[in-house]
């Protein structure tokens, strides 16, 4: 495969590459780079992380990068995700392996490195001392949104602002040459860049993805989680596990998928704002060729969609009904799923422990 190829698998699909000049050096110069995803563990996957994250995945794995999804416990405990319950962090990050496994990401393909083993190293917390060592409170406290905190939050645990810190050092101590993320962790990576130098250490390319939204009408906010309106309302509208009626779960039943979809907000030929359009663009074309849409002839008949382009343009010109839309989305959705739907009904453990212990936040 030649660079423009590797170069095109690694751009397509997301928001930010910071930077396209780094990535193309890296990629001219270095036969099997390095690059991670990490997560936090705290609740049931839904298609904004697995199918988006987990098509940027395959993606840096067929242009040759050495991966690692990276399950960050500890961040999960800092966070007080799943109330702070360790046993329950573990749990999930062993559902996540699973989730991943289930939508097509074969284990031998990428490595899976937990934060605590890590954080075993005395030289992994030398690492989270320089770098906050290097920067000031002030670039933390603005980079703590990354933990799903809004910026003028007032009950300030001293723990948080280790977070960013660590999320640096993560990098640094795995040695990777780019990091990805959904665009709301742009900040810790950028402080990695900053401190890169002051630590005698790469500057990590980033890959950020674009955060989908859930299925309800966005709210318009002013500089709760970003500075930035765009990102600001991308990340304040981005699909949640806390509304359940809002997201898709990977192994959410055809039934439930169909009910979700159909309850959408989707206004007619809008384009901005419409979460069933970006789930046409984020998930089912990264994952599908095409997009059939199923209606009677007196409508117009069914249509096969070969881009996510020609289905934008039918939709504007009032060619493609909101309607239509949905059910060919919710359609293509349940077939791209069905694999996992599968795989957790003959491996239903994990997943119910999931169910039973409860999802805080």
């Amino acid at each position: 495969m030649d660079i423009e190829e590797r170069i095109h698998l690694v751009v397509r699909n997301t928001d930010e590459i910071v930077t396209p000049d780094e990535l193309r050096i890296l990629l001219e110069t270095t036969p099997k780079p390095k690059a991670y995803w990490g997560f936090e563990l705290s609740g049931l996957m839904h298609i904004g992380f697995g199918l988006v994250c987990g098509s940027k995945i395959r993606d840096m794995i067929d242009a040759g990068f050495d991966f690692v999804i990276f399950l960050a416990d500890w961040h999960s405990w800092i966070n007080n995700k799943l109330d702070g319950n360790m046993t329950n962090i573990r749990t999930c990050g062993e559902y996540f392996k699973q989730g991943f496994t289930a939508l097509g990401i074969k284990p031998r393909s990428v490595k899976y490195i937990w934060a605590s083993d890590i954080a075993k190293n005395l030289e992994y917390w030398e690492k989270v001392i320089r770098i906050a060592k290097g920067i000031s409170l002030q670039r933390t406290w603005r980079a703590l949104p990354i933990m799903g905190r809004e910026m003028g939050f007032k009950d300030v645990e001293t723990a948080w602002m280790y977070y960013p810190c660590m999320q640096a050092a993560d990098i640094f101590h795995l040695d990777l040459d780019v990091a990805c993320a959904g665009l709301d962790q742009r900040k810790a990576h950028m402080v990695a860049r900053e401190a890169s130098g002051k630590l005698n250490r790469k500057k990590p390319i980033c890959v950020h993805s674009h955060l989908i939204m859930g299925l309800q009408e966005p709210e318009k906010t002013e500089g709760e989680f970003d500075e930035n309106t765009n990102i600001n309302l991308q990340i304040s509208s981005k699909m949640s596990k806390s509304k359940p009626g809002s997201c898709i779960f990977i192994h959410d039943t055809e039934n439930e998928i169909n009910r979700k979809i159909r309850a959408a907000y989707c206004p007619p030929k809008q384009v901005l704002g419409n979460p069933v359009l970006e789930l046409a663009r984020y998930t089912i074309f990264p994952n599908r060729d095409t997009l059939q849409v199923t209606r009677p002839t007196k409508y117009g008949g069914s249509e096969t969609f070969e881009t996510y382009g020609a289905i934008e343009e039918a939709y504007v010109t009032g060619k493609l009904h909101p309607l239509d839309l949905k059910n060919g989305v919710a359609e293509s959705l349940v077939a791209i799923l069905k694999p996992a739907r599968e795989y957790f009904q003959c491996h239903p453990q994990t997943l119910q422990k999931m169910m039973e212990m409860g999802i805080t936040r």
